[in-house]
């Protein structure tokens, strides 16, 4: 009995021993994606143009890395801090910790070098090598071509300088951890001929993260065989916003659009300042309409192009659900 009960610490320790390990090898050496690369990116007039066009039309870098208006349908921003940071996600809206969406201004990226931005948004680590948790779709950017990228660093360079900070990001456990094991050494990809328009369309589609947020999530990972169907809640107070199904099927995706309805729903946001007034009791949406609103015509329907060439998937989504009275339902 006594030997057994010896057999039986000595596995316990070794265990323990075991998992001290695999935490110390997690926290300490990962994530390992490389260093940042020695870039010097030269910021033409072109160049700068461009990245204006991604980051506040289809990567949206402004819109997430700005406060929202949630006042108003579809949360527009404010121009007057524009990459400022502050969005806050933290248990009201069901983060397993806290991340304040950080300042992208000059003012804090003063000390970045363009090979960390470039790390940062295609690998996912920050520059002092710490994990960026998904919220940011890194996982997307680095699919796009590194001159894509390198145009996005440029125009941020030219943002008007906020002064802010906040508070590091903290996430429960075992959250803790594993972030350090999603950052990933980028694939990227190639900027298709605009004639080749389906294969334009997706990549416009991966660049605007358009899967992140339209396909059901289950701890951290998009349900596979469920792409573009709709279904991820958001929660957002008292509601629960909940993703549309984007695929080609007739009942209850855009199967029955036509290319023109489709623009014209992005077009219909394309003035801010119109943006309509709402309460708590009122339909909302956290889709981003009025970054979207201003991509090209071409453009949208480049991505209408490609989105009908995905997998139809019969999936009927109610888009609003009020988790504290009796809420209508979303019209498509």
């Amino acid at each position: 009995m006594k030997k057994l009960k010896k057999v039986l610490l000595y596995a316990v320790i070794a265990i323990v021993l075991i998992v001290i390990c695999a935490v110390s090898y997690i926290t300490l050496a990962l994530p390992d994606v490389g260093k940042a690369e020695n870039i010097s990116i030269k910021a033409t007039p072109q160049l700068i143009a461009r990245g204006n066009y991604l980051a506040n039309n289809v990567a949206l870098c402004n819109d997430c890395h700005s406060q929202r208006d949630w006042s108003k349908f579809a949360g527009p921003i404010s121009d007057n801090r524009l990459g400022g940071g502050g969005e806050l996600f933290d248990k009201k809206v069901s983060f397993p910790g806290s991340v304040h969406v950080p300042n992208i201004t000059p003012y804090n990226l003063k000390g970045w070098t363009d090979g960390e931005l470039f790390r940062a948004i295609t690998c996912g680590v920050r520059k002092n090598g710490n994990a960026i948790f998904p919220l940011m779709p890194w996982p997307s950017y680095s699919k796009m071509s590194k001159e894509d990228v390198y145009a996005i660093i440029a125009y941020l360079r030219t943002l008007k300088p906020v002064n802010t900070s906040y508070p590091k990001a903290t996430y429960n456990f075992p959250l803790n951890i594993l972030v350090h094991t999603f950052p990933q050494k980028a694939t990227l990809g190639t900027l298709p001929n605009t004639t080749d328009t389906v294969k334009y369309g997706a990549y416009l589609v991966n660049a605007a993260a358009c899967m992140d947020c339209h396909t059901q999530n289950n701890n951290g990972k998009m349900l596979a065989g469920m792409e573009f169907a709709g279904g991820r809640e958001f929660r957002m107070g008292f509601n629960t916003i909940v993703s549309a199904n984007i695929t080609p099927d007739k009942t209850t995706g855009i199967g029955s659009w036509t290319t023109d309805v489709f623009v014209q729903r992005f077009k219909a946001f394309n003035d801010k300042s119109k943006a309509v007034k709402v309460s708590a009791a009122d339909v909302q949406t956290i889709m981003p309409w009025y970054g979207y609103s201003r991509m090209s015509e071409n453009d949208l329907k480049a991505m209408f192009a490609y989105l009908k060439t995905v997998k139809p998937i019969n999936n009927k989504v109610i888009k609003f659900r009020a988790n504290s009275f009796a809420g209508p339902e979303s019209s498509k």
